[in-house]
């Protein structure tokens, strides 16, 4: 009896365990779609560091949405730029392309890792993107405001 109830223990551990460690390797899957048509629709100020502001009006657009954002240090104008960004359902991120007053075009990938928190990297990143060049993080405060904080090769910029 006690090597059949030695056993049965033994087998729940095993299933326990295995369990476990499955359900710690599988992420979690977020709609995209959903939370951008929740949380980033409307208008926006993202603190971006000292004295440095994004002010942001994002409209729903298809499977995606258009961004404006002016970005302001001290009461300055000192980058205007526009964005349109459509979900990739390959990906299961955004796939975005921006374009500055003074600035480049650029291409970016954005997915959400939680309810409140979104990632965004240089799409020519998007196949390593822990090694990404630009790494921005941000963090939704309410509906109407976010802190953002931008990577650099690792480190913090600003």
């Amino acid at each position: 009896m006690k090597k059949l109830i030695l056993n049965c223990y033994f087998i729940g551990l095993l299933i326990s365990f295995s369990l476990g460690v499955n359900a710690q390797t599988q992420q979690t899957k977020f709609n995209q779609v959903e939370l951008a048509q929740q949380f980033f629709i409307g208008n926006w100020r993202i603190d971006l560091g000292k004295d440095t502001v994004t002010y942001c009006t994002i409209e729903p657009f298809g499977a995606g949405f258009t961004c404006y954002f002016k970005v302001m240090a001290k009461n300055n104008i000192i980058s205007e730029i526009k964005e349109l960004y459509g979900y990739d359902k390959g990906l299961d991120k955004f796939v975005a392309a921006e374009i500055g007053k003074s600035e480049g075009i650029n291409l970016w990938a954005l997915w959400f890792v939680s309810k409140s928190k979104y990632i965004a990297i240089p799409y020519s990143d998007i196949s390593n993107p822990d090694k990404a060049s630009v790494r921005i993080e941000g963090n939704l405060k309410s509906q109407d405001d976010a802190i953002q904080t931008t990577f650099i090769s690792g480190k913090v910029a600003g």
